[in-house]
């Protein structure tokens, strides 16, 4: 099981991830966490809607509500271009923290 360190440094870049192949909404992200990590990431609606808020308070996804199959209400998200941008800025970030992760698990010696 994934750190809720982990799960909630990793929460921004995912959801970005997520919807850059389409528009979802909050359960169906829920469970593509889920099944992407193997089942490693819980993800719950008390952690997911406060990141989607504050990604949406900062221009980078947008929302609509709409209809779902059932006939049910469902708010649906979807990737602005700043969050494409975004995302790009994270993934190089997050790549240089695997990066220099796996330079220390290999012992390198520290650049002085």
């Amino acid at each position: 099981m994934v750190s809720k360190e982990l799960v909630a440094a990793s929460g921004a870049p995912l959801i970005l991830s997520i919807l850059s192949r389409g528009e979802s909404y909050g359960y169906a992200i829920i469970q593509e966490v889920r099944g992407l990590s193997g089942g490693r990431m819980q993800w719950t609606d008390g952690m997911l809607y406060p990141v989607l808020h504050r990604l949406e308070e900062q221009g980078l996804i947008r929302s609509r509500w709409g209809i779902s199959e059932t006939g049910r209400k469902r708010r649906y998200y979807r990737l602005r271009s700043e969050g494409g941008r975004a995302l790009k800025d994270m993934m190089n970030q997050w790549q240089v923290v695997f990066s220099t992760l796996m330079k220390a698990s290999e012992g390198e010696p520290c650049a002085t």
